[in-house]
């Protein structure tokens, strides 16, 4: 692996973060649970995966978070959690636990609503972090999309395929085998794209909470400048407007001011008092 080249050889990373860890392990033993479950992991499927019907007429909202750790099979679990070691390893590495984590849940979670939009009167639940997974691999071609992949096709053949490539044959590749050969699916299969889709979004118009608190400080900052700078231009003009006034009281007395002129130096003397009690307060504390 090489982080300032272009090579990347996927799982040979051996420091694996917390948070993958931790996913890997719960999903895998989470799964292992429902195959001890026997009979009785059809009601753990229908309570925990996400049913739009189920979801709107119990408000389940806990179903966008835990249909994402149960799976339908040893392969659905594999592949997914072979995707969330060979991409996520690196972007918690890259981004730390906690925005890893966040970003995560986000494209999951967002691949639920985007199923629950599409399949309202559905009655079949839809389990899997695919979603999430679809998420990391959206961000790893954005975040490297020059970087060349070292791939085994077939886990036995080396390929190397460039990042930006692979999300893209990833992403129409997988859409349209959904749509071509999982028909009765369909809906559920292509709403977990949802998570690619959302995770796009997130990274690309900085979605991030920071991101919106940023953009709020700037704007009061902006504004408090251009008050600021208006308060500077008034104070600038008044000064310009007391001193030709002064100029013509040295030429023909006070008594020769007209009414708007002795309303500036009233209005001069006050903000003059006014700066000067603030600097006292000050002074004082």
């Amino acid at each position: 692996m090489d982080y300032y080249g272009q090579r990347y050889e996927l799982g040979l990373i051996r420091r694996w973060g917390p948070a993958v860890k931790f996913l890997i392990l719960t999903n895998t033993g989470i799964f292992l649970l429902q195959q001890i479950a026997g009979s009785a992991n059809e009601t753990i499927v229908a309570y925990l995966g996400l049913a739009p019907q189920f979801f709107i007429s119990h408000l389940a909202i806990w179903q966008l978070v835990t249909y994402m750790f149960l799976h339908g099979g040893i392969w659905h679990l594999l592949f997914n959690m072979l995707f969330l070691y060979m991409f996520g390893v690196e972007l918690e590495d890259h981004w730390g636990t906690r925005e890893f984590v966040k970003y995560y849940f986000l494209c999951g979670i967002g691949a639920g609503f985007f199923h629950l939009l599409l399949s309202l009167g559905d009655t079949a639940p839809v389990v899997g972090a695919s979603g999430a997974i679809y998420g990391l691999i959206a961000a790893f071609g954005l975040l490297f999309p020059n970087r060349v992949l070292t791939l085994l096709l077939f886990f036995v053949l080396p390929i190397q395929i460039v990042v930006k490539y692979f999300v893209l044959i990833f992403f129409v590749g997988m859409t349209l085998y959904y749509i071509l050969f999982e028909r009765q699916g369909v809906v559920s299969h292509f709403a977990h794209l949802g998570g690619m889709i959302v995770g796009f979004a997130y990274l690309k118009l900085d979605w991030r909470l920071s991101g919106v608190g940023k953009w709020f400080r700037r704007q009061s900052i902006n504004r408090r400048m251009k008050i600021e700078r208006a308060d500077r231009q008034r104070e600038e003009q008044l000064r310009d407007s007391v001193d030709a006034i002064l100029d013509k009281i040295n030429e023909v007395g006070y008594e020769k001011l007209t009414d708007e002129e002795k309303r500036i130096l009233t209005q001069a003397s006050r903000n003059l008092k006014s700066r000067s009690q603030v600097s006292d307060r000050h002074g004082e504390a």
